[in-house]
């Protein structure tokens, strides 16, 4: 994993000592980010007065996205716009954020407007009654196809049942958490990561907020079905080894089936006149090609994220900082820890 030079995590930021960061990863965003910007800094001043940060993360968009934070951060100095020099994923322009982040507690929100910044207050109110975490709990998602709903209901209840961590059910990255939480899920170093499941591996005292997800306010969503799919594969493989223990069971699934087949084919030589071999051949072809193939590929998913892994190379890697008037121009501002 990589993290941000701690000079460059300082330079020009105004103040030391924040109540409130809020990390907001953006990826082609310019028909949304505005309305963002005003609903979050009008939620935040509410609450906080001044006392507060916007991080804002162009996940390499190819868009208008950046050019509209350059301006906003250079007429708002309370807020921080880190671009990444390509499209590393949500889950490393949301870490990217995270490393920059000062204050004693954090938010993540994405900038679609799906998860209402003025649950805030609410939020903050219970991380006030002594909990680490506040994170929020979809009662009803808005504006989503029934496709979209069914497979992400499926998607959370096989996570549950396949991995030995306690990862709560219809949640997203949308939460609070304080400094505590924040430098521990900073350490973990896995470069494929899955941050719900992370803090909840992190465990802590932690409040699931019940919310209605609202529909987006505008765009398109970011996270089409290729990308689900690659995040369930990651919150699967890095979070349990079941898949590996599931290939054994159909090794022996298939050597039972093998068993069958010869009882099979002997009997048919002993009682009928059958062209002799080419059933029995066909099926035993076809059951064992399939377990193969199925357990080489479960073999190599988690042989894959080992030799990722391996080559220790930077999450994400940044082109340039602005924060309020100033900017940082960074180049590759990252080093391995």
């Amino acid at each position: 994993m990589a993290i941000l030079e701690e000079s460059v995590r300082t330079t020009d930021v105004p103040g030391s000592h924040l109540r409130l960061s809020v990390v907001t990863p953006c990826f082609n965003e310019e028909d949304v980010i505005g309305e963002t910007y005003l609903r979050l800094t009008g939620v935040c001043r509410e609450i906080c007065g001044e006392d507060y940060e916007i991080v804002f993360v162009d996940d390499g968009s190819n868009d208008s996205t950046w050019t509209k934070l350059e301006d906003i951060a250079h007429a708002d100095p309370r807020i921080v716009a880190l671009k990444l020099s390509r499209n590393f994923g949500h889950q490393a322009a949301l870490t990217a954020g995270l490393q920059l982040a000062r204050a004693d507690r954090v938010m993540m929100i994405d900038a679609d407007l799906q998860d209402p910044p003025e649950l805030l207050g609410g939020m903050l109110a219970k991380m006030d009654e002594g909990f680490d975490v506040v994170y929020g709990k979809r009662i009803e998602r808005e504006g989503e196809t029934r496709f979209k709903k069914a497979s992400a209901s499926v998607f959370y209840r096989v996570l549950s049942k396949l991995t030995e961590v306690d990862i709560p059910q219809d949640t997203g990255d949308f939460r609070i958490v304080n400094r505590k939480v924040l430098d521990a899920l900073l350490s973990l170093p896995e470069h494929h990561r899955f941050v719900r499941g992370m803090v909840a591996w992190l465990g802590f005292q932690q409040y699931a907020f019940p919310y209605v997800r609202q529909k987006r306010f505008a765009g398109t969503t970011k996270y089409p079905l290729r990308k689900m799919v690659r995040l369930a594969i990651d919150a699967i493989t890095g979070f349990s080894v079941r898949p590996l223990r599931i290939s054994i069971w159909f090794a022996m699934a298939a050597l039972t089936a093998s068993l069958a087949l010869i009882v099979y084919t002997f009997v048919s030589w002993l009682l009928f006149d059958t062209v002799k071999g080419w059933a029995s051949l066909l099926i035993a072809i076809s059951i064992f090609s399939a377990a193969n193939f199925l357990c080489l590929g479960i073999f190599g998913e988690y042989l894959g994220r080992l030799f990722t892994e391996s080559k220790r190379r930077p999450l994400f890697l940044i082109d340039e900082i602005k924060v309020g008037k100033t900017s940082a121009a960074c180049g590759i501002a990252t080093k391995n820890k």
